[in-house]
């Protein structure tokens, strides 16, 4: 299987990341999803980004370390961070700057985390490169498929292409990085 360019792989699992549920710190905490092999289906408009399928291989453990490792960045780059459970699921509200541009995000999340969840999200970024105020929407469909293939390991993201990476990998080359 072919491997991602570094910043592909980055830039593709930070995108990823970001939209998944149980990835940064909240007043509420989302589930864990079910240990396994999940399908996520990835919808866009508004954007550069095509939609996409991408399956993540994960477990408990994975998807504590996704909450651990983003905690202490959302809360450096995020103004407002708040998740509210409903009576469907869950809504977050977020604002967020990244290199001058600051992102309002809402995101509702709804499913049992053991068979299927969705995330429907809007956001509205305003300034940076970007200038203008630009708007998108994006749907993440999830589906637990069953346990990882045999030659997957927990963090196991695979991409379009054939393109795959670690979340756990991409953690540990965070650390090689210059502060």
């Amino acid at each position: 299987m072919r491997r991602a360019p570094v910043s592909l792989r980055i830039t593709a699992g930070l995108l990823l990341l970001a939209a998944m549920p149980g990835v940064a710190a909240f007043a509420v905490d989302l589930p864990t999803r079910k240990a396994g092999l999940w399908e996520i289906k990835m919808a866009r408009s508004g954007g550069a980004l095509p939609d996409m399928t991408m399956q993540h291989c994960t477990d408990a453990a994975t998807d504590k370390q996704m909450t651990s490792t983003l905690s202490p960045m959302s809360k450096d780059i995020c103004s407002k961070n708040d998740t509210v459970q409903t009576a469907t699921g869950y809504t977050t509200d977020s604002v967020c700057t990244v290199s001058g541009m600051a992102t309002t995000t809402h995101a509702d999340i709804s499913g049992d985390f053991n068979s299927a969840y969705t995330v429907k999200v809007t956001s509205h970024a305003q300034g940076g490169t970007a200038g203008a105020g630009r708007d998108t929407t994006m749907t993440l469909d999830a589906k637990w498929l069953g346990a990882c293939k045999a030659d997957q390991k927990a963090g196991d993201i695979v991409m379009p292409g054939g393109l795959k990476m670690n979340i756990v990998e991409m953690e540990k080359m965070k650390r090689l990085l210059p502060k």
